[in-house]
């Protein structure tokens, strides 16, 4: 697989959800993201108005995440952190699914919290991504939770929010792939830091990637 800089940096969430993230930190991410034109910046809903003024003019979005990085808030609290981030500037958003309903086999919490959030963010012509931290889940799982997201009515399924013991694997990928058919979206994301780890997420069948490292990546791309 090869695929330009620029083509490569619009499968790019850039990231940075560090919780020490300061105001200089943000602004440097939307200064990379400018200079690259990444598909989004990824950061914690605080800093959601900040990020969205400051790509005011180009055509990335802002992404921000929602009940993170656990997903066991209540559906309510998901709900109102959504509609709140989206009033801020929001154009996506990245929710983790109550990921202990899942493993009790509680398919239709499951299913009631997703469909809610994806109400919440569809009303505003807004995009969905559902996290199910494949890192705490069985092979029967991640393929349960990848169908559960679609039976949800969200507009992608998302490996990991790269704050539990793992992040996206190729294994995964393929997986979720399998589960939800060719056409719906699949986010990778977490502890993907090099220009070939990239590629192999795209060739497994994601349409985005949840990166920190674009930069490096990025510059690696350039070099091919």
């Amino acid at each position: 697989m090869k695929l330009t800089q620029a083509q490569l940096a619009k499968y790019m969430d850039h990231t940075m959800l560090k919780p020490e993230a300061t105001p200089e930190m943000i602004d440097k991410t939307i200064a990379e993201a400018r200079k690259y034109n990444t598909a989004s910046v990824c950061i914690n809903p605080y800093w959601v108005k900040r990020v969205h003024e400051g790509l005011a003019g180009t055509d990335i979005n802002t992404c921000t995440v929602i009940g993170f990085p656990l997903g066991a808030t209540s559906t309510e609290s998901k709900v109102f952190e959504t509609k709140q981030a989206i009033e801020d500037g929001a154009d996506e958003v990245d929710m983790v699914i109550n990921i202990g309903e899942l493993k009790a086999g509680n398919d239709d919490a499951v299913v009631a919290d997703i469909k809610a959030v994806a109400d919440a963010t569809h009303e505003k012509g807004k995009l969905l991504k559902v996290i199910i931290e494949n890192a705490l889940l069985t092979d029967e799982e991640k393929a349960r939770a990848s169908k559960l997201t679609v039976k949800g009515g969200a507009d992608f399924v998302k490996t990991s929010t790269g704050f539990s013991t793992s992040g996206a694997k190729v294994e995964d990928v393929k997986i979720m792939r399998e589960a939800v058919g060719p056409d719906f979206k699949i986010k990778a994301a977490g502890g993907i830091h090099s220009l070939q780890e990239a590629y192999d997420m795209i060739e497994a069948g994601a349409n985005r990637l949840g990166v920190s490292a674009s930069v490096q990546i990025l510059e690696e791309a350039a070099k091919q």
